[in-house]
């Protein structure tokens, strides 16, 4: 098996941050979620696990930070194209997540900031190397 990533993230209502990421384009994996835990795949190699608070703190010491006043966290997610990027966040936008920075343009990077229902920070990008400045 090659290498994995498994985001852990706590969320207050496992329902509606299932159907919320799902909008986004994960699927969820019934193999490894229940009713306090709901696997979502965005790729062979890109795992959201989202927990609920209680099962969450079965994994951790320190208290559950509270991400819709602080920032703990920056997720970035790299995308295959800008088509993408748009309707990853726009159907995000749709399920109440909310975009509180504006889209950036730097040339040989296009990119988007999206909250989800929790306040969880993921930047969408797309990159084209091709058009990276050269130095």
């Amino acid at each position: 098996m090659g290498a994995k990533i498994f985001i852990n993230l706590p969320v207050k209502d496992l329902l509606q941050s299932m159907h919320f990421y799902t909008q986004m384009g994960f699927q969820n994996n019934p193999q490894f979620s229940d009713e306090s835990a709901k696997c979502m795949v965005f790729s062979d190699e890109i795992y959201v696990m989202l927990l609920t608070h209680e099962r969450f703190s079965s994994f951790v010491v320190k208290p559950i930070t509270d991400v819709s006043k602080t920032t703990t966290l920056l997720l970035s997610l790299g995308v295959n194209s800008v088509e993408q990027m748009n309707q990853i966040v726009d159907n995000a936008k749709i399920a109440g997540g909310t975009e509180p920075i504006e889209a950036k343009d730097h040339g040989f990077m296009q990119q988007r900031t999206l909250e989800d229902l929790d306040g969880h920070i993921w930047e969408v990008f797309y990159m084209d190397m091709s058009q990276f400045p050269v130095q």
